[in-house]
């Protein structure tokens, strides 16, 4: 995104056509980067980047109502948005009611806008319910302040110090009945911490204790609805790329260093003799491109990597102010899992039998109480839901060292994993000799008599963002230790304007991305704003030089 919306605006800005050569090369065999559009059983699915967060203002939204990219006769992920009510279901077979989950979806939701800077102490208000979880925020805000304030404070332990507190203010209640070995407080606890793992997903903070809290209230959204794209995220990449003359966008061009002069200027000799042009861009087949400035728009993974010890992504390397912003920042891994299930494994499912949205809630995993055929990587997941209503495909969300071994997995270590989650959950019953199933029953906590054989998956399909060595990750995050005023080092050029190194050739490396942008950073909006920003860079600079 970041990349292509640079390489649009600098080859259809007015007068600059014929200012610049450009080149975009790219490691992979196609253009996208993070955004991935795919199939998956018939539907339209995205392997990467997936909502529109709030259409007011934003601008894949507007390129995408443009271009009538939001209108399609072919099903799409999530094409009736969050589709229904979901169900929340504890481990057991239990399914939970409103009256114990929704009271701890208030609290985190609440603490969340105060870390967010939505709700403060003056604005919130304490009137009826809202009391206890205001009064339980307002706790675990002074419980931060009186420690010190928020420096290297993270926003899990807020979360944590917030949720003791609602605790403290609630106390004399009546034990839960008919939830088997579930106590009131094991349950409350278990629904927070399924939320707790849906914002790591959000965040991609893999630990919501390495995310920082001062940070977080500089991140913006934009008001307005949350959608997905009709025809696929990737309309609005090849939207971008359609501009752009043949020949402009080579693939499979996998940089391996980048040599730039930050200290004067040494013209660099080619085969036909010298050429002035100060950044040699060398690739993994031995090949070379010079130019007057690249916009570097990989990954902050692939920064981490080729910034490190012993690694030369850049020569001579980056200075210290830039690779410590890029050290201290958090990067994260999410994957999406989805699978094709049907009532008896052998037909698609028909219109009358759903597999409803799913929230899951289970016992940590150290607990004596959890069910030991349910793996380890199942039990960060939030949810498994058909990706619309009816839809025959399901999709989990994984974050953090569970996505990393999502990725080692095989499909059927994934299925035998997932069965074993929903079996105790969601097993259906046989209606009939003809094996017709006409609803979805719970355990009700009687797992060992429940009929296991009816729910069935087929298909599995995976991202592996973690391991592709051409993102090493999904997005960026502010961690504890690092501030947003490090997502604006991210965003400085090399050498800069104005400093002694730049007097002849100023601007040679240039930053562009999701990690470059101090509050809309992890978002593909993000992204296209910092390759505007660059592209603007480089058009100020000549205009102003006068060519």
């Amino acid at each position: 995104m970041a990349g292509l919306t640079a390489a649009n605006k600098l080859y259809t800005s007015t007068g600059s056509d014929h200012l610049f050569e450009l080149v975009v090369v790219e490691g992979g065999d196609r253009i996208g980067g993070r955004i991935n559009t795919s199939e998956f059983c018939g539907d339209r699915i995205e392997m990467g980047a997936t909502w529109i967060h709030g259409i007011g203002g934003s601008p894949v939204h507007q390129i995408a109502r443009e271009i009538h990219a939001l209108e399609s006769d072919k099903p799409w992920e999530c094409m009736d948005g969050f589709s229904g009510e979901p169900k929340t279901i504890a481990e057991g077979g239990f399914e939970l009611n409103a009256s114990i989950v929704d009271p701890i979806s208030t609290l985190f939701k609440n603490l969340m806008d105060f870390a967010q800077g939505k709700l403060t102490e003056d604005s919130a208000g304490c009137g009826g319910d809202a009391c206890y979880y205001n009064f339980a925020a307002k706790a675990a805000l002074k419980d931060c302040t009186s420690n010190g304030g928020f420096g290297n404070q993270s926003v899990g332990a807020f979360l944590r110090r917030g949720l003791g507190a609602y605790w403290d203010s609630c106390k004399d209640r009546e034990e839960l009945n008919g939830y088997g070995k579930w106590s009131r407080k094991l349950l409350e606890e278990a629904v927070f911490a399924m939320h707790e793992n849906t914002q790591r997903t959000y965040t991609s903070a893999g630990d919501l204790f390495n995310l920082d809290y001062e940070a977080e209230s500089e991140y913006r959204m934009f008001p307005g609805e949350e959608i997905t794209i009709s025809k696929g995220y990737l309309s609005i990449i090849e939207h971008l790329a359609s501009v752009l003359p043949p020949g402009v966008i080579q693939l499979g061009r996998k940089v391996t260093r980048i040599e730039w002069q930050p200290e004067g200027h040494k013209s660099i000799q080619v085969p036909n003799g010298y050429d002035s042009r100060p950044v040699k861009i060398e690739f993994c087949d031995g090949s070379f491109m010079l130019a007057d400035h690249v916009i570097v728009t990989v990954s902050l993974g692939v920064l981490k990597s080729g910034t490190g010890q012993d690694s030369g992504m850049f020569n001579p390397p980056l200075p210290p102010f830039k690779t410590e912003a890029i050290s201290r920042l958090g990067y994260g891994v999410v994957n999406k899992l989805f699978l094709q299930w049907s009532p008896n494994g052998n037909r698609p499912a028909n219109d009358k039998e759903k597999f409803p949205s799913l929230q899951i809630v289970f016992h940590p995993p150290e607990s004596e109480l959890r069910h030991e055929k349910i793996p380890g990587w199942m039990r960060r997941t939030a949810s498994l839901s058909p990706i619309y209503n009816n839809s025959s495909v399901l999709l989990s969300w994984f974050a953090g060292k569970e996505a990393l071994e999502l990725e080692t997995l095989s499909d059927e270590e994934i299925i035998n994993g997932v069965s074993a989650t929903v079996s105790g959950l969601l097993p259906v019953s046989k209606h009939n000799k003809e094996d017709k199933y006409n609803s979805l029953e719970f355990c009700n906590g009687n797992v060992e008599s429940c009929d296991d054989s009816g729910v069935r998956f087929g298909k599995v399909l995976k991202s592996k963002w973690g391991s592709d060595p051409l993102f090493l990750g999904s997005y960026s995050y502010v961690a504890v230790g690092s501030s947003g005023a490090d997502l604006d080092t991210m965003a400085e050029p090399l050498p800069k304007l104005g400093s002694t190194d730049s007097d002849h050739h100023p601007l040679q490396i240039l930053f562009a991305g999701e990690a470059t942008h101090r509050t809309h950073y992890s978002t593909t909006h993000g992204a296209y704003f910092s390759g505007l920003r660059e592209a603007n860079r480089l058009l100020k600079h000549y205009r102003c030089v006068g060519i």
